[in-house]
């Protein structure tokens, strides 16, 4: 049995289904990421959890107990806010003293646990200083600090670096990992930040309006999209349609309508690890998803398709292209290896290995 179960769990508020019927079972130790825009239901799904909020149909248990309808604190639950959510008038240290002394942990043990966690957390210099004299990293390691010094089943992360700068997130995305891998606590975060989510966490769960889309490994959300929603939020992607034009066991032709069947590979892909393949016949309209970093820019007349540059981006390690091809508008991620890059009116050919084509599933309207 799984150390967190969500069972067929929905919230409305009145017309408005913000979560409908989700199940998710999360392992114990396991960091899992709720991702998804704004309006998903991600944030809605957190708070059912921490019991903020809620339930209007499912259950939740956790350890095996049943904690639907039980009062957050009496859940135990660690949290950490957007906001931080700090006591501007108490010290670092008396900040996380407070859910000790709300348990009713006598001195001595408050006193131990309360250096063992800033120690962990690399403030234990800081502990008489308050909030205002901290820095974004600082206050929010002290939130961190506060929520696992009362040793929780489950740390549940709302938004945790979205207040930081840019350098400061990426710092703080692994040493929130490395926290969380040397504790060994449960823990859910719920961000919209792709990169984020798919840099420290086990499994992604990717939310569109109130369901989930797919739950997988980051590796696999990314290289192995089920739909074009999750291929599209995690990362870029180009999407071709076409017509399945021929098939034989494994081996699909797809035809995209600009007579790219002529050369027998552009549109031509294995089912093999690509789920919902088999139900693929001859006749079907399809679309296909490749990675801007799976293709590669040849001279003019080779590769698989011909293309023109429209604009280009430097983004320091790589360069984006924008590509006009017979297939609409591509978009092509070269690694920067210091050689002149393409320039924008640039006649080019577009190469990738079939193996890079994706089979995307066609959306079905949720009943």
């Amino acid at each position: 049995m799984s150390f967190l179960t969500l069972t067929d769990v929905s919230k409305s508020f009145g017309d408005l289904h913000a979560v409908a019927g989700i199940n998710l079972s999360v392992e114990k130790g396991e960091f899992v990421s709720l991702l998804g825009p704004s309006g998903c239901g991600k944030t809605t799904t957190l708070q059912m959890i921490a019991g903020f909020i809620e339930t209007t149909r499912g259950r939740i248990t956790l350890d095996g107990r049943d904690i639907t309808h039980t009062k957050p604190n009496r859940r135990g639950l660690g949290i950490v806010f957007q906001s931080y959510a700090l006591f501007p008038h108490m010290s670092v240290a008396q900040n996380v003293s407070f859910g000790l002394e709300m348990r009713g942990v006598d001195k001595t043990e408050r006193n131990e646990r309360i250096c063992e966690a800033l120690a962990l957390v690399r403030l234990d210099t800081l502990a008489h200083r308050f909030p205002r004299e901290l820095s974004g990293g600082q206050r929010q390691r002290v939130a961190i600090a506060r929520a696992i010094v009362i040793a929780p089943p489950v740390l549940l992360l709302d938004e945790p670096m979205s207040n930081l700068d840019a350098k400061l997130r990426e710092d703080m995305q692994f040493e929130l990992r490395a926290i969380q891998r040397k504790i060994g606590t449960t823990t859910i975060m719920v961000t919209h930040d792709q990169s984020e989510a798919l840099s420290i966490s086990d499994r992604v769960v990717v939310m569109e309006a109130g369901r989930i889309t797919q739950t997988d490994t980051p590796y696999r959300a990314y290289e192995r999209p089920e739909n074009r929603f999750v291929s599209q939020f995690i990362g870029k992607a180009n999407m071709l349609a076409g017509t399945v034009v021929a098939r034989d066991g494994d081996a699909i032709r797809i035809d995209c309508g600009h007579d790219l069947a002529q050369t027998g590979s552009i549109a031509q892909l294995s089912s093999q690890g690509q789920g919902h393949a088999h139900a693929i016949d001859v006749g079907d309209s399809v679309t296909l998803c490749i990675r801007p970093e799976k293709l590669r820019l040849c001279v003019p007349g080779e590769g698989r398709l011909s293309g023109k540059v429209t604009s280009r981006f430097f983004l320091g390690s790589q360069w984006l292209y924008r590509l006009d091809s017979r297939v609409g508008e591509m978009l092509v991620c070269c690694q920067n290896e210091g050689n002149e890059p393409f320039s924008e009116g640039a006649q080019v050919g577009i190469d990738w290995h079939t193996d890079s084509l994706r089979l995307i599933a066609e959306e079905r309207a949720h009943g």
